[in-house]
């Protein structure tokens, strides 16, 4: 497969098709959550997510390993990783290339190789999944070009969803680029898809989760007089504005939104009762909650949430507590989320004995631990130093049923580097490739950091190699106490090819530091090894 590189236009262009169109081809209603979520969704479950209903992979485990072991050792080298694919007559399926692509969703470079090389494959041919999938993988990586050239060729073949499209959207969106974000509509429009309320509420969604709550605004300004917006638009603006703390614009959108004729449903208010606290002004959201109490809409679990969530960061315990106790005096049962959030106020203030009590509570109430849970209790230890305790927790997590994604692995390894225990961090590095996770740009950050403190620059180098190989940004380090560290092991070749990938990959600051070190060292080999002369003894 190899897609013309286009990119979409950048256009307010928007068409509202008649009722006749296919139902199939809508976007589902934006669920009230994605306002009101607190805790940011791990978006590392995007290809998984391909399977429709969350199923279980039916691909073979070992031949999925088999397929990641020849691109791990072949991707990088002059050899012809798809001859060698080819020999090994992998038995393709829609579930094997989402499970490999899963495999290297955070690097692009080895994950579209393998995808074009399945796409030609006799016998195998794409279906919506494993586009979505890479669509997902090119738009998390900022290869926008690729994602909507993939886009058009999904078109040419019939096979967009509605998920094509919002994965398009979210990628611009996350990345700032509101008019491309927008521009998805007419890629819409030309495929014949529907762009309704839903479509427009989900990119006003996109935007405002990016913090673009400006452009969000004036998205829907241009677009208002296009189509029917609803009271979700309205509270999704009202996210937006909240989310960068600008509560005039927020009670500009509350009003208008009244004015409309519509009326602030629960989500509207724990909208803004979180806008309230996130620009500090607690005195204003408890009057808003006492007001929910006494007027309606009745508080419900997730108010109750915001409010605890801000007591604990305040290490106010008590206060915690007190609401906790009101909301279930009231009939409002704690979920999973709430729990949680306890846990985690009581982490902050080391008192273990209580984060162990309620998971246990959690458990005998019926809202056992979740992931979220277990990552929150392991981010809460790893960020004291406890990573001994944070492993007890992953272990847990794991004897649960629940798969641990690449922020607890990152968490750990970190923490282990922190309080300098180079071969747990290493433990922990292996760990993560043996159960199949993807290291992301920030895993590779803290292993090479990690080896740079331990004074294993060479090795070092050999990770940096392989992140730039794989399409990953160089990561955030001080390249010249990297390369002073190197050059006492003496060898500047390597130094200079680093140099080499790093110019490629148009780190031109970074080659030029490395470049001048190999320099030196070379410089530094001839004075110690200075020309044989012509005179010699002869045995």
């Amino acid at each position: 497969m190899a897609p013309s590189m286009s990119s979409p236009p950048p256009s307010f262009a928007l068409s509202i098709r008649d009722e006749q169109e296919k139902e199939s081809k809508s976007f589902g209603s934006v669920s009230d959550s994605g306002v009101e979520s607190d805790y940011d969704v791990d978006d590392d479950e995007g290809c998984i997510n391909d399977r429709g209903i969350n199923g279980k992979s039916c691909a073979d485990p070992d031949e999925v390993d088999r397929v990641c072991k020849v691109i791990d050792e072949l991707y990088a080298l002059d050899r012809n990783m798809e001859a060698v694919l080819d020999e090994c007559r992998v038995r393709l399926s829609h579930d094997l290339v989402v499970d490999v692509l899963q495999r290297f969703k955070h690097a692009r470079k080895p994950a579209f190789r393998f995808f074009c090389w399945a796409g030609k494959s006799a016998g195998f041919a794409h279906d919506s999944r494993t586009y979505n999938c890479m669509m997902h993988i090119l738009g998390k990586t900022r290869q926008f070009e690729t994602m909507v050239a993939v886009l058009e060729e999904m078109g040419e073949k019939d096979f967009l969803t509605m998920d094509t499209f919002s994965i398009a959207i979210k990628a611009f969106a996350a990345a700032k680029e509101r008019k491309k974000a927008v521009g998805i509509f007419d890629l819409m429009k030309k495929y014949k898809f529907r762009v309704d309320v839903d479509a427009v509420n989900f990119l006003l969604g996109s935007l405002g989760e990016a913090k673009l709550g400006k452009e969000a605004q004036v998205v829907f300004d241009k677009l208002r007089d296009r189509f029917m917006h609803n009271l979700q638009t309205y509270t999704i603006l009202l996210n937006g504005w909240c989310r960068v703390r600008n509560l005039l614009e927020a009670g500009r959108v509350w009003n208008e939104m009244v004015d409309e004729g519509f009326k602030p449903d629960i989500v509207a208010h724990n909208v803004m009762l979180e806008g309230l606290l996130r620009c500090r002004k607690k005195s204003d959201a408890i009057k808003l909650f006492e007001v929910m109490k006494a007027k309606g809409p009745l508080p419900n679990v997730r108010s109750y949430t915001i409010m605890i969530q801000d007591l604990c960061k305040q290490k106010m315990m008590r206060e915690a507590v007190d609401y906790f106790n009101e909301m279930v005096d009231l009939g409002c049962q704690p979920d999973t989320a709430l729990y949680t959030c306890v846990i985690t106020g009581f982490g902050r203030q080391r008192r273990m004995d209580m984060v162990y009590d309620l998971l246990k509570e959690m458990k005998e109430k019926g809202f056992p631990p979740d992931g979220r849970t277990y990552n929150a209790v392991i981010k809460m230890m790893t960020s004291q130093h406890m990573p001994d305790d944070a492993v007890r927790i992953y272990k847990k997590m794991i004897q649960s049923g629940f798969e641990p994604t690449i922020h607890t692995y990152n968490m750990i390894m970190k923490s282990y580097f922190v309080i300098r225990n180079y071969e747990m961090g290493r433990v922990v590095w292996d760990e993560m490739h043996h159960r199949g996770c993807c290291p992301d740009d920030n895993s590779y950050t803290v292993f090479i950091g990690g080896l740079i403190r331990q004074s294993r620059s060479d090795e070092a180098c050999k990770y940096l190699q392989e992140m730039i190989e794989k399409g990953m940004k160089a990561p955030q380090l001080d390249y010249n106490k990297f390369a002073a560290d190197f050059s006492k092991a003496g060898n500047p070749g390597i130094l200079e090819e680093l140099a080499q990938r790093m110019e490629v990959a148009g780190k031109f600051e970074v080659s030029n530091v490395l470049a001048r070190w190999a320099d030196m060292m070379k410089k530094s080999t001839k004075r110690r090894d200075p020309p044989i002369s012509g005179r010699q003894f002869t045995w």
